[in-house]
């Protein structure tokens, strides 16, 4: 919201939060903005031309198509929605509304990522044969609503993951998933149901149509020695690059492309790019964007979780 303000981008009009203290607090970051009401009907009183839903993922989909549907454009948390038919249906309202529709997939704005996706899309590191990724967060979520099933559609997967996966797809023109494989364990055990219960660890392999294989471990609460471990690892025909996390930071990121045992630093901190992907968003919709049809690969990382869940 800030990064939003401050570019000069977009007015930020109205705040609602079921906090009345958490929403007086955001609007003091800002100037100008009215505390509403945190149901939708309050803010389309207000005229606006778009809105940024923050809320638990079982009410992404119903708050998003619901602003699409009144002529409202969207920036949603991820994930927009719990399942692949979910995420489905905003899509579909985004597009007969033709309205801009955009989700915080926001490490796709990192510059160390743009740049290890150019010498993917370039062909510099030949044919992508492997993707590892890796998301570990020595905490936990601290709202209860993270672990209802029915609230959130998953655990350390759709919560963590669903980055990651993005990510590999992304950078490798989203080719088509063809098979997924997972452990998931909750505790130290293996998951009973994943109606009961959600994963705090998991281990996935997902195969692509073009023959490349992107294997994924994500966790939380996982004794990692560190805040974070998170990383993307791309490896070709022609060589290699990496995305990593630096001494544990969840906001310091390191790129390089490797030859052999050489490596080529392409980004290093510091990189601002928290708050990029929503300052594009509304840069967008200043422009007059209305419905991108390149939303429509969440679809495809939707669909490539629910195949991890089993789903």
């Amino acid at each position: 919201m800030e990064r939003i303000a401050e570019r000069g981008t977009a007015d930020v009009v109205a705040i609602g939060d079921p906090s009345g203290e958490a929403a007086t607090t955001a609007a003091q970051c800002v100037s100008g903005a009215a505390v509403v009401p945190p149901e939708l009907d309050a803010f389309v009183d207000q005229d606006i031309d778009g809105l940024v839903i923050a809320t638990p993922s079982a009410m992404h989909a119903d708050q998003a198509i619901a602003a699409l549907e009144r002529g409202i454009a969207v920036f949603c948390q991820k994930p927009l929605a719990r399942t692949a038919a979910e995420t489905r249906r905003v899509i579909d309202a985004a597009r007969a509304a033709d309205r801009l529709l955009a989700v915080d997939l926001s490490y796709r704005f990192t510059t160390g990522m743009r740049q290890i996706r150019e010498l993917v899309t370039s062909g510099e590191l030949g044919e992508i044969y492997a993707v590892d990724l890796v998301f570990h967060n020595a905490y936990g979520p601290d709202k209860p609503w993270f672990f209802d099933p029915k609230l959130s559609g998953g655990g350390c997967v759709i919560d963590l993951g669903i980055h990651l996966v993005d990510l590999a797809l992304w950078t490798l023109g989203f080719p088509r998933v063809v098979d997924a494989t997972s452990r998931l364990y909750s505790k130290g055990k293996p998951l009973a149901s994943i109606d009961a219960q959600v994963e705090d660890y998991a281990v996935a392999r997902v195969d692509v149509e073009n023959g490349a294989s992107i294997r994924l471990t994500c966790s939380w609460n996982l004794p990692a020695g560190q805040d974070a471990v998170i990383g993307a690892s791309f490896y070709g025909s022609a060589g290699g690059a990496a995305f990593s996390n630096v001494n544990g930071s969840f906001y310091d990121f390191t790129a390089a492309r490797h030859r052999g045992t050489s490596r080529e630093v392409l980004a290093d901190p510091p990189d601002e790019w928290g708050g990029r992907a929503a300052v594009d968003w509304a840069r967008r919709l200043a422009a007059g964007e209305r419905f991108d049809s390149t939303i429509e690969h969440l679809e495809d990382v939707a669909a490539a979780l629910d195949r991890i869940y089993g789903r």
